[in-house]
């Protein structure tokens, strides 16, 4: 039997879109879970042609391979190392009827035109939502006829249900996710060092719990990129912040006839350095021109 070591990343995308997606589908009507998990995301109905179902089977297809070769690697059970294409799918041997798609639309979402005053997309027309939201659909064996079987942000069934968003919630493993990347980010040397670091990390955690989930995956597969951002901008905007408020203290203590901070007295002595490497500089290039 053989045994290989694997390195295990504290954080990838693929587990981080798993929990994502169990996050979103808490928000939705799903009629059967084995519509749950679509096969290929479209702009609109109408792009439910020959051309995107036969890209769907391909996607399916890939995913049945990966997933029956990550099974066995995960068993162990092989006197020779198994390889992906042993694993391999046709994906003309996948019935359409089968195939799951998910369709981006706004049309089930209430409209609120008080929302916002100017409007440039239709997102900005109708009610918020914590997602974009979307509908799947499935076909028959004709690959035609599509019928709705999972609407996000709704509550009951199709016809005698309603608009909801906030009766789902976020995982726990997505939640500790969050928090274990805050953590490791805040653990950079560039950012370590501050005493405000904790206003910092909290207000990263406020920020990825309220846009956590607007991570559209028709856009990109990589919401780790996504995350790291956020967190980046939560910690900048905490540092601003900071700096402008000590900027302020600083001021007053020096017109209470008072120190400033030590980092204002360096600033300071900084700017006085290089006055006088200017002023030294001038001099020099007026007595060599004499």
């Amino acid at each position: 039997m053989v045994h290989t070591t694997k390195k295990i990343n504290y954080l990838n995308n693929k587990d981080i879109l798993k929990e994502i997606h169990k996050s979103k589908l808490s928000y939705c009507y799903v009629s059967d879970d084995r519509y749950s998990d679509p096969d290929i995301i479209v702009e609109s109905l109408s792009k439910i042609n020959k051309t995107n179902i036969k890209q769907a089977q391909q996607n399916r297809a890939s995913k049945m391979q990966s997933e029956a070769y990550q099974e066995s690697m995960a068993k162990g059970d092989w006197d020779k190392k198994p390889k992906q294409k042993d694993f391999a799918v046709d994906p003309n041997s996948i019935a359409v009827d089968d195939l799951v798609f998910r369709v981006m639309t706004y049309e089930h979402i209430p409209d609120d035109p008080e929302r916002k005053k100017t409007t440039k997309t239709i997102a900005d027309t109708k009610s918020k939502v914590n997602f974009p939201p979307f509908k799947h659909y499935i076909l028959d064996s004709n690959g035609i006829n599509p019928r709705e079987v999972v609407r996000s942000h709704w509550v009951g069934g199709l016809h005698n249900g309603h608009f909801s968003t906030d009766h789902g919630q976020i995982t726990n493993k997505l939640g500790s996710m969050f928090m274990k990347l805050v953590e490791r980010y805040s653990q950079r040397g560039n950012w370590r060092g501050y005493t405000y670091v904790d206003e910092m990390r909290g207000q990263a955690l406020v920020q990825l719990a309220q846009i956590g989930l607007q991570f559209n995956e028709a856009k990109s597969d990589n919401p780790f990129a996504y995350y790291t951002a956020t967190v980046n901008n939560s910690f900048t905007r905490v540092l601003n912040l900071e700096k402008r408020n000590q900027s302020i203290r600083d001021d007053i203590l020096i017109e209470s006839g008072h120190l400033p901070s030590y980092g204002r007295q360096i600033e300071y002595e900084n700017e006085m350095r290089e006055l006088r490497e200017i002023a030294e500089t001038e001099l020099e290039n007026s007595n060599s021109g004499e």
